[in-house]
């Protein structure tokens, strides 16, 4: 290669190395600081919006899950009062099969209150648990209206178990197609940080170099210069 005073090409060229490995060095840096591989459009816009679309179907996903958290508290709320309804209503069954008596009247006028009080109660955010079971009683509850009103509350009952385990599976199965979603979008973006740590130092180490042969190849033309003295 000639040597020239107009053209320094070593110098061109030692410059487009240092520059490609600042290029190099700006992209690792920014892995680093990001954690991801892919933070923007700008690193690869196919992987990068397919990455924005799995992030707005885990956003449905998470919509999801709240509706079924709150089928699952209205559930829950239910099935407690169901509890104490059925407790009551047992205790009335028993009372009913009984003698005849004021004292037994005034307890199962008692009773009735309570199942009153908590099929009311069994409420969640607006939404009334026990709206399906219907309960009838007289003014003194008989054994055929406490028997009617036990069979009404064993069915609703069965129907909030069974929508309690079906809601159940299908939060278990949500939070299992998040956590894969999650899992497919970091395999796309997330960075190795350990191989690009690694990377890292070996570009830092190859932009001084490259600082160093730009400096080399500048001092060509001094040495052209001593030729002349």
């Amino acid at each position: 290669m000639a040597n020239s005073i107009n053209t320094n090409v070593g110098a061109l060229v030692a410059l487009q190395n240092l520059n490609q490995t600042s290029r190099d060095l700006a992209v690792t840096q920014n892995r680093v600081n990001t954690g991801q591989k892919v933070s923007s459009a700008k690193d690869n816009g196919a992987i990068w919006a397919t990455a924005q679309n799995q992030k707005a179907n885990m956003q449905v996903l998470n919509t999801t899950r709240n509706t079924l958290q709150r089928t699952q508290s209205v559930n829950d709320v239910g099935l407690a009062a169901g509890d104490t309804i059925m407790d009551a209503l047992r205790q009335m069954k028993e009372l009913a099969a009984g003698p005849v008596s004021t004292a037994r009247d005034a307890d199962l006028n008692a009773l009735k209150a309570e199942v009153a009080a908590a099929k009311a109660a069994a409420v969640f955010d607006g939404t009334d648990a026990l709206a399906s079971l219907t309960m009838t009683f007289a003014a003194t509850p008989t054994a055929l209206e406490v028997d009617t009103a036990m069979t009404a509350a064993i069915g609703a009952l069965q129907t909030l178990g069974t929508s309690s385990k079906s809601t159940e599976r299908s939060l278990a199965f949500n939070d299992k197609l998040q956590d894969a979603l999650e899992a497919g979008i970091g395999n796309l973006v997330d960075a190795d940080l350990a191989k690009e740590s690694a990377r890292l130092t070996a570009l830092q180490t190859k932009q001084q170099l490259g600082v160093q042969a730009l400096s080399i190849a500048n001092q060509s033309s001094s040495i052209l210069l001593g030729l002349f003295r």
